[in-house]
């Protein structure tokens, strides 16, 4: 896909005769395979306007590129809804970062979701917790709290691309999640794809980017990433972690960790 959202050729623009409810989605190949060869932009339309128009939330992290895919959807709909969980341990930087593209984009139903209260005060009371047990830290902070914010959603887009990491080589464009279709429109991007589309649409890169951090969580379990090291090498460092658990699905099916007494 070309960088600045025009088609390649042999891209193609998907037109109304797939289409599905969220009882009848086809199958996930068969989209992966329509739209190999697609630019971003014709995934993300058909996605918002037509698999499932007022039905599909993106869910961002408001991290070191997250820029590309919310301008992306703000080109088609900027009143899509974008959920960004505020698990009360993001750098001061991701939430200054946060408001300054929500202003630029013009994004108008951008939804913080924060954890239970309850929760916190029953696993994680001194805050703590990501010390020890960062599984059940994710599931308190962003696990449980997605899955509240997708109730009545159908489909969700992310910015996950195959290049990130070696678990993510073989992600799909478009995967099942439990119930749920999840769309990766940037699968296929690498760090070229990336640089030129922020330069040439001039958006704002997250300021840590330039400090060492190419994959942007919360703050305690972020740390800079050296030469050579995957992007997300940086996340969990040390503890043989490597995704947080919201994009963990196995054959189709959820395998989030979700706390005792919230499932």
């Amino acid at each position: 896909m070309a960088a600045d959202g025009s088609p390649r050729p042999g891209a193609i623009s998907p037109g109304a005769e797939v289409c599905c409810t969220a009882d009848t989605w086809p199958d996930p190949a068969v989209l992966d395979r329509l739209f190999t060869g697609a630019q971003a932009r014709d995934l993300v339309a058909y996605t918002l306007g037509e698999l499932a128009p007022g039905r599909t939330a993106v869910v961002s992290s408001f991290g070191a590129d997250s820029a590309i895919l919310l301008h992306l959807v703000a080109q088609v709909d900027r009143s899509t809804p974008v959920i960004f969980l505020e698990t009360g341990k993001h750098f001061p930087e991701t939430l200054a970062h946060r408001d300054r593209l929500i202003e630029r984009l013009g994004l108008s139903d951008v939804r913080s979701v924060a954890p239970d209260p309850e929760a916190l005060r029953r696993f994680d009371p001194a805050g703590g917790l990501h010390a020890v047990d960062p599984d059940l830290c994710c599931a308190l902070r962003k696990e449980e709290p997605l899955e509240r914010a997708l109730a009545g959603f159908d489909v969700w887009l992310t910015g996950r691309r195959r290049h990130q990491t070696a678990s993510r080589r073989t992600m799909p464009l478009v995967e099942r999640d439990g119930r749920r279709l999840k769309v990766n429109p940037l699968a296929g991007w690498d760090a070229s794809d990336v640089s030129a589309y922020m330069t040439i649409h001039e958006l704002p890169s997250h300021p840590l980017v330039a400090r060492g951090y190419p994959s942007i969580g919360c703050a305690p379990c972020t740390s800079p990433v050296a030469a050579g090291e995957d992007e997300r090498a940086g996340r969990w460092r040390g503890t043989g972690k490597t995704e947080c658990g919201i994009h963990l699905t196995r054959n189709g099916a959820l395998v989030r960790i979700i706390p005792a007494g919230r499932q």
